[in-house]
């Protein structure tokens, strides 16, 4: 029995030594079991007992690896998509900002286009203003200096008239006097006609008197070539001012209309560069949080696969080195158990 025992030992033995090969790492399980069986002094029992605990520690080992592997996958796959999503949205952002700066360079030239615009608008509108001012004092002048000269040749001519042609004359209007002033006047004429006398009788050195009708014909008919060129001047100057105030006018509703539309375009356009920068600021902001999130889903992924590699690696080596252990151990035991193996 004793041989038989000793035999049974080293062959289990022998079956252990294979387990610690295959194994490829220190495993202190199999060291303790291979000392019981080289101890004589622990039983068969106990010895089954460990392999059956060995064999119970390695599979849940390789439950453990299983899950383990099942989890890194996971998560190594999670925080790759997150990596790739966080790099796309960088990666729009900082192309939505790009845009966004060229946009804003864009429509500040515009709104400074605008300004310049408007600007030079309400220069030419004051200078054409002053110039119409300046146009209309000088046709109001020309005007009063005509109508004074024409009122001054006109008075001259009715008084050629009253003497040379009497039938042609207009006589002032009488002036309404009062109550008072026509009694003095009526007195007045009254004592005049009591002392008329006949006018003395002309130089003998002269002859008859005669009205030179011919040369007062010629000084009236200057007179009335002079007001018809008065007449002219003030038309032609009245029709020149008409169209004049017509064009300023006409020139003021379409500076006015433009002027309108230049600055509704110029406020959209002031509208339009604050709600841009408005929308920069915050794509900034998202760019910086986004870069702070991207590197530490990097530095994350880096400890999953600091983490998960080795095993991922090396899964099915561990796996198939655990699936011959438990195959050694199970045929130790049968050993032990009294099964023959040779």
């Amino acid at each position: 029995m004793r041989v038989r025992a000793n035999e049974l030992r080293g062959r289990a033995l022998g079956m252990i030594r294979v387990a610690q090969k295959v194994s490829g790492q220190a495993q202190p399980e199999l060291d303790f079991i291979a000392l019981a069986i080289q101890g004589k002094k622990i039983g068969f029992e106990a010895v089954i007992k460990m392999i059956d605990d060995m064999v119970v520690t390695l599979k849940n080992e390789q439950v453990a690896d299983d899950n383990k592997k099942e989890q890194c996958n996971a998560d190594v796959d999670k925080a790759e998509d997150k990596l790739k999503g966080l790099k796309n949205t960088l990666s729009d952002t900082k192309v939505f900002i790009a845009d966004a700066k060229d946009g804003i360079k864009t429509l500040e030239g515009e709104i400074a286009a605008l300004k310049a615009s408007i600007k030079a608008l309400d220069d030419s509108v004051a200078k054409a203003t002053a110039q119409r001012e300046a146009e209309h004092e000088e046709f109001t002048q020309l005007m009063a200096s005509d109508s004074a000269a024409k009122e001054l040749l006109n008075f001259a001519k009715n008084r050629l008239n009253k003497f040379y042609n009497p039938g042609l004359y207009k006589a002032p209007p009488k002036e309404e006097l009062s109550r008072q002033a026509r009694i003095a006047e009526n007195l007045g004429a009254s004592l005049a006609q009591g002392k008329k006398e006949a006018p003395p009788p002309p130089p003998e050195t002269f002859g008859a008197y005669t009205k030179k009708s011919g040369d007062n014909a010629g000084v009236v008919e200057m007179i009335d070539l002079l007001i018809k060129d008065l007449d002219k001047d003030m038309t032609e100057a009245k029709t020149s001012e008409e169209l004049a105030q017509k064009d300023y006018d006409s020139l003021m509703a379409d500076s006015k209309a433009k002027r309108a539309q230049d600055a509704a375009a110029l406020n959209e356009k002031e509208s339009t560069k604050a709600e841009m920068e408005s929308d920069l600021d915050g794509h900034e902001e998202k760019a910086k949080s986004t870069t702070s999130e991207l590197m530490a889903t990097t530095k994350h992924l880096q400890a999953l696969h600091g983490e998960c590699d080795w095993l991922l690696q090396n899964f099915e080596a561990r796996k198939h080195a655990r699936s011959n252990e438990i195959d050694a151990l199970g045929k130790a035991k049968d050993v032990l158990s009294g099964a023959d193996y040779e």
